[in-house]
């Protein structure tokens, strides 16, 4: 159904011909199948570049971005696709309202202990300043983490919160997320982090966008490619990044005052030069899937069937491993994303079934003790995952 839009990838993957098994691509969650839309937009970007040279910025910052900001905020119920910031990766935009706030000042920031690397190592060498001190709302058990989040939040003087739509570890869900940072503190400036979720799980937030920051990329679920990733900016917000770029400044750079100034649109977070050829690729899977009716309800639908094939076979498989007893989960049915994660007890375990997928042609990835397991569109209407448990 779907796999038409992946030949290229779905191809180059496949197994030798003498091969016992088929190749089984399981590590969406990592890396993403491209649609084959995105090695034309590539060279679109070249012919670009060729044809306008340093005008290109022009066609870039005119066209390219404002069609990428309404694509995501279509998707994403924004109502205000310029306030929508676009830079190579997430932490660099996170950093940067990180940056905004006071050094002199004490920084409070509330968070959970399940969040992607990049931001928590940021954290734990944000803690050697005097100034900052950080809250970690443990995830787990995740029936009570919605309720444990928001009591600290509204209990603390916080000056940021960050949560994560989906647990890059587990692909579970945080619970009443967004009913949570719609009632936030006034002073809390709060960031979800929509890695996983964005273009995988069907994402209104509407009634939020004036409250916060949300992050997210093409790298994942739109198989757009790495580096290509966005925040949203609630209304009225007047933060100051001292990291600050050029592109900051691009409707000023005839009349630069004294006085470091901010846009009232995405430019307040922008950074500096970057290469816009993921743009393409990120635009063009967007208007190729919005011409033929490809919605995030239509790919989620596909995916949660997918999965529940996969549970069938693993539940009369009685494999030691991959079984509901070492599955992490909340509500598979209503709050989980699209991998499914299985505590192995040890990264011995864990390394030792990667390798043994891996030789029946089950391509997956691990996080120490943990091995994750990734369900896409371009996997078969007819794919039962036999394969896995053989």
């Amino acid at each position: 159904m779907y796999q038409k839009y992946y030949r290229e990838f779905l191809q180059a993957s496949a197994a030798a011909p003498d091969a016992k098994y088929p190749t089984l691509h399981m590590a969406c969650h990592s890396h993403h199948f491209w649609p084959d839309v995105t090695r034309e937009a590539m060279l679109d970007y070249w012919s670009d570049a060729a044809q306008h040279v340093d005008s290109k910025w022009e066609l870039i910052f005119g066209e390219k971005i404002p069609d990428w900001q309404r694509a995501v905020a279509q998707t994403l119920n924004l109502p205000a696709p310029e306030r929508i910031a676009i830079a190579p990766n997430t932490h660099e935009l996170v950093y940067r309202l990180i940056s905004a706030f006071d050094p002199t000042r004490p920084l409070r920031i509330l968070t959970t202990d399940g969040e992607f690397y990049s931001f928590a190592r940021q954290l734990q060498r944000l803690e050697e300043e005097p100034n900052v001190e950080i809250t970690r709302v443990h995830r787990e058990p995740f029936d009570t983490l919605a309720e444990r989040f928001e009591q600290e939040l509204h209990r603390g003087d916080y000056q940021l919160a960050y949560a994560s739509q989906v647990f890059f570890g587990s692909g579970v869900v945080f619970p009443r997320l967004l009913e949570i940072a719609a009632n936030k503190p006034e002073r809390t400036e709060f960031v979800i982090d929509g890695y996983h979720g964005f273009y995988a799980l069907p994402t209104d937030l509407g009634a939020v966008a004036d409250k916060i920051f949300y992050t997210a990329g093409s790298y994942k679920y739109l198989g757009a490619g790495e580096g290509l990733c966005f925040m949203s900016i609630p209304k009225d917000c007047t933060l100051r990044p001292r990291n600050t770029g050029w592109f900051a400044e691009l409707a000023e750079l005839e009349n630069r005052a004294d006085r470091v100034g901010y846009a009232d649109n995405w430019l307040r977070f922008a950074g500096a030069t970057m290469d816009y050829t993921a743009l393409y690729r990120g635009l063009a899977v967007m208007q190729q899937f919005a011409r033929d009716g490809v919605t995030v309800e239509k790919i989620h639908q596909y995916v949660k069937q997918a999965q529940q094939r996969f549970l069938e076979t693993m539940d009369s498989a009685e494999h030691p491993l991959l079984n509901r007893d070492n599955l992490i989960h909340h509500d598979l049915q209503n709050g989980h994303g699209h991998f499914f994660t299985f505590d192995c007890t040890t990264a011995e375990k864990s390394g030792q079934l990667q390798e043994e997928l891996l030789q029946r042609g089950v391509l997956c990835d691990r996080r120490q003790r943990l091995l994750r397991l990734g369900f896409a569109i371009y996997h078969g209407e007819k794919e039962h995952y036999r394969q896995v448990f053989d």
